[in-house]
């Protein structure tokens, strides 16, 4: 007697992505995986850009999200304040994780603030702005100063102490876009004496006529079935 055996595969079963946050009508984040995490992508379709920013345990960031910004493009993590944060400076195509403030940025000396107290983020004329409760946090203006570039002359300060010291392209402390401070913060950082991060606002700019979404949107659901 001849016997066949049938092997039936199996396929493991994909995860579901969902659109999370809407810039506008060309750019967009998606997330791939269940229960509002997992990995975590940015797509510009003008621009051709498909990149990711996490490969997994991504959560959506809940409070209020404005981002007209293009060529910034910062995206907040669930348990966002500075460290919390991941940047591109070029449109999305590469990212990076924005480091957490030096200093104490924080009326009790924190250097940053409690997940409780952030109320909302804007990226706007590529710099962005981190609202709490108690403080502003921001990016610097975009641009280097071009005497900590490469052939630049350096920047010359003195400490409390009366140390001499110089920022230098070898040294040239935050690169703009890549650490969020206070302007409490910013006393007591080296940042304080590069053109970027002077004259910095008091409070964030207005937004004109912006057409994304004003909160990340995510289904617990979704994947799961009835």
């Amino acid at each position: 007697m001849l016997m066949t055996l049938t092997v039936i595969g199996c396929q493991a079963k994909q995860a579901p992505t969902q659109v999370v946050y809407r810039f506008d009508d060309h750019r967009f984040l998606e997330l791939t995986g269940y229960n509002c995490e997992g990995a975590l992508w940015y797509t510009d379709s003008q621009r051709g850009i498909h990149s990711q920013i996490s490969s997994q345990f991504y959560q959506i960031f809940t409070k209020t999200y404005i981002h007209p910004s293009e060529k910034y493009v910062a995206v907040p993590w669930w348990h966002t304040g500075p460290g919390g944060l991941s940047a591109s400076k070029d449109y999305g195509k590469t990212w990076q994780s924005v480091a957490a403030s030096p200093g104490p940025n924080e009326p009790n000396g924190d250097n940053s603030p409690p997940q409780d107290d952030v109320i909302s983020f804007t990226v706007v004329n590529d710099q962005g702005f981190l609202i709490t409760k108690k403080s502003l946090y921001m990016s610097s203006k975009p641009f280097e100063d071009p005497r900590v570039q490469p052939g630049g002359p350096g920047i010359p300060f003195t400490t409390e102490d009366g140390a001499q010291h110089v920022l230098t392209a070898q040294f040239p402390g935050w690169a703009w876009g890549s650490v969020y401070l206070t302007k409490r913060g910013l006393e007591h950082d080296t940042a304080q004496y590069k053109t970027n991060y002077q004259g910095l606002p008091d409070k964030v700019p207005e937004v004109k006529n912006y057409k994304g979404w004003d909160h990340m949107r995510c289904d617990m659901n979704a994947g799961k079935g009835k």
